[in-house]
């Protein structure tokens, strides 16, 4: 599980075998099984996570309707920044969808890590930065395009989750009911 991580640090910096072993030190190993939360709403969260095998769902209860709003896959981090970074109650949920196994860190080790390794801080930075964009993404595309064609870059950028999501929570992400979405497809399959 850790070497995935490391991979995935050394990507974005350089770490020394000094560096390494910090990290290896600071990141611990945990195991949800389907169902279980990375995340209650009302908790404050207190790790992040890099999933190394498994699904991640993030969702708000809106009036008792549950809204996805992203996922988190092999080799992507899983967190709610809104809560960790200032330490607050979270409105958001995070569900494991899947088995997963996440390598997480804990709010106060990340500060070690930032401390101790050379470029740790640019690798939050770098880290954090492409969440920001997604979710910039993310939220464009929910004002400005419809459920068709979010339907259609969900495809795109998720291809391989089509599989591993139900069809209820990709509506979700879309943002249509079930039956909506079933239109949605029979009309794109009929274009192809």
């Amino acid at each position: 599980m850790i070497n995935s991580l490391l991979t995935n640090i050394q990507y974005l910096i350089s770490l020394s075998k000094a560096e390494k072993d910090i990290v290896i030190s600071l990141f611990k190993e945990q195991t949800y099984k389907k169902g279980d939360f990375f995340l209650a709403e009302g908790q404050i969260c207190k790790q992040v996570g890099f999933v190394t095998k498994g699904l991640m769902r993030y969702y708000i209860n809106h009036d008792g309707e549950e809204k996805t709003y992203a996922f988190s896959q092999e080799n992507q981090y899983v967190c709610n920044y809104e809560s960790f970074l200032p330490q607050n109650p979270s409105s958001k949920i995070i569900q494991a969808l899947e088995d997963s196994d996440v390598m997480v860190i804990s709010h106060s080790d990340l500060q070690i890590l930032y401390a101790k390794v050379r470029e740790g801080e640019r690798y939050g930075r770098i880290a954090i930065e492409a969440v920001f964009l997604q979710m910039l993404k993310d939220i464009n595309s929910f004002y400005t395009e419809t459920p068709e064609v979010r339907y259609e870059r969900f495809l795109t950028n998720h291809s391989d989750l089509q599989q591993r999501v139900s069809q209820y929570h990709i509506a979700s992400f879309v943002g249509v009911k079930p039956q909506s979405l079933s239109r949605i497809r029979k009309r794109i399959f009929n274009k192809s």
